[in-house]
């Protein structure tokens, strides 16, 4: 039986880069750090991100009409490991950040100059710990140049929820602010 080792060499030597995907439903807001995204058409303009479901971002994308994509430059390694190790679950990623309400709802943080808002078009859930959100751009910001931060200079950072971790929607902070 083939194994999955070379799979896994395979796609460590892709190093791709990163984006910080937001999402907000009723006044709750999250965000995550996500190395699995491309463009996936032309005509139309389709980008696709996955997300883990193990994720307080995931829950609310469920939700969501519309997300945030703010693609990563090398200098920003604070964001991503704010978006990164931090869980929604716990705490609110966005404090003091500048953040706007973009098309749909969808949190945009304002510094940053490299991002897309766009609309939730499908998702697909074929079983692993990813759902394939395709989407299509509805806003697009760029300023500068953008020399990419990659997954090689954030392996070290360790992720606010493993990958084996699947909560229930709904999330638990809406859970915890519930009436009872």
């Amino acid at each position: 039986m083939e194994t999955t080792e070379p799979f896994d060499a395979l796609m460590a030597m892709l190093d791709p880069p990163m984006v910080v995907v937001t999402a907000a439903v009723g006044g709750e807001r999250g965000g995550c750090l996500v190395g699995f995204h491309a463009q996936t058409s032309i005509a139309p303009g389709r980008y696709t991100v996955w997300l883990s479901k193990a994720n307080h971002t995931y829950r609310l994308a469920l939700r969501a009409t519309h997300l945030g994509l703010h693609f990563l430059d090398r200098h920003d390694l604070a964001l991503a490991e704010r978006f990164g190790t931090l869980t929604g679950d716990e705490v609110d990623k966005f404090a003091d950040l500048a953040v706007r309400c973009g098309p749909g709802g969808a949190p945009e943080l304002t510094a940053h100059p490299h991002r897309m808002c766009v609309r939730r078009v499908a998702l697909l859930d074929e079983g692993g710990d990813h759902v394939c959100v395709v989407t299509e751009p509805v806003a697009v910001t760029t300023r500068g140049r953008l020399t990419p931060l990659r997954l090689s200079a954030v392996a070290h950072l360790r992720p606010g929820h493993t990958a084996a971790e699947r909560p229930h929607p709904a999330t638990e902070r809406a859970d915890r602010t519930a009436p009872r």
